[in-house]
């Protein structure tokens, strides 16, 4: 057995990896240490304990703190997969010994949030009403790699086909177009013949650079002779997209289910444009080989079930 992985499977305590999350996440010893409720010596200690047992520096020290190196980066990444591991067991336990059913976490794009997700969690509910569901919101930058650590269980959201890896398994759900929106009473949403032009003169709300609809869209513009909007927020978030519809009477892009939601809620008003962009599928993602929990599962039986209902209503 190596060195590592004898440091790995063996000798790193619960404590060591608690430390290195935190000194990663502060990059301050000092810091760190109040974190931690001990002192700064002691986390002093306690890294260069560590880092004798690997043989390798994990951390750079300098007067303007600490910074992982490579090594470092690794180490810690393990860290936080482990004690992401302690704290659903924990929770597990705990849920048993209290009588509740369980807990899941799970990340969500806009597209799947206000209606697949939530349809789901109430069906989960109404079997198991003392399951906890955490719910974080977020795109795959954000979230894939909290799923990978194993701070999350669950993805649901487009599946971008270019965050496809190995590790990760994947489930389409529903195919789920985009509409143009507004704010009730703008000036745009009485019209009843619409086109690209007609956009491109307005404040927007466009999807970050990255995304593989702001390209769609930007290419729908140019297709009808005109430019694309000059005057633009890049936001994935809803709830920049609500606000700005409100502040600056501009127009944003939703998933269809998504806009007829909260249209019938009063919020917002879906524009008479066909949007005919072809995007991926909305569906799950998960780590391949990575055991479920009983309440995960559920909520992916339940994500099915609402997806399989919204198809066929």
């Amino acid at each position: 057995m190596s060195q590592i992985d004898r440091v790995l499977r063996s000798n790193l305590k619960l404590r060591h990896l608690q430390m290195l999350v935190a000194l990663d996440q502060f990059r301050h010893l000092g810091r760190a240490a109040e974190f931690l409720s001990v002192t700064q010596p002691a986390v002093s200690k306690s890294l260069v304990e560590i880092e004798r047992m690997f043989g390798l520096a994990l951390f750079e020290r300098s007067t303007r703190g600490t910074e992982p190196t490579p090594y470092g980066d690794s180490v810690v990444r393990f860290a936080r997969s482990v004690l992401a591991d302690y704290d659903r067991t924990r929770d597990e336990i705990a849920a048993v010994a209290s009588g509740a059913a369980g807990r899941t976490s799970v990340g969500a794009m806009v597209v799947a949030m206000p209606v697949l997700l939530a349809r789901a969690v109430e069906m989960l509910k109404a079997n198991s009403s003392q399951t906890t569901v955490l719910v974080e919101e977020g795109d795959l930058t954000r979230l894939l790699p909290k799923l990978r650590l194993g701070e999350l269980d669950l993805f649901v959201g487009r599946l971008e086909p270019g965050y496809a890896a190995p590790d990760l398994e994947t489930e389409a759900l529903h195919a789920e177009p985009m509409q143009a929106v507004v704010r009730p009473g703008h000036a745009l949403a009485a019209k009843r013949r619409l086109g690209w032009a007609d956009l491109a003169r307005e404040h927007c709300v466009m999807p970050p650079p990255w995304a593989s609809l702001r390209v769609k869209l930007d290419q729908m513009f140019f297709r009808d002779g005109v430019h694309p909007p000059a005057d633009i927020i890049e936001s994935a978030s809803f709830l920049a997209q609500i606000s700005f519809l409100q502040q600056r009477d501009a127009v944003a892009f939703m998933a269809r289910s998504v806009a007829r939601h909260f249209q019938r809620q009063g919020m917002l008003k879906v524009l008479a444009l066909k949007v005919p962009i072809e995007l991926p599928p909305v569906g799950l993602i998960t780590m391949r080989g990575r055991r479920r929990t009983p309440s995960t599962q559920q909520l992916i039986e339940c994500l099915r079930r609402a997806a399989k209902a919204r198809s066929t209503a």
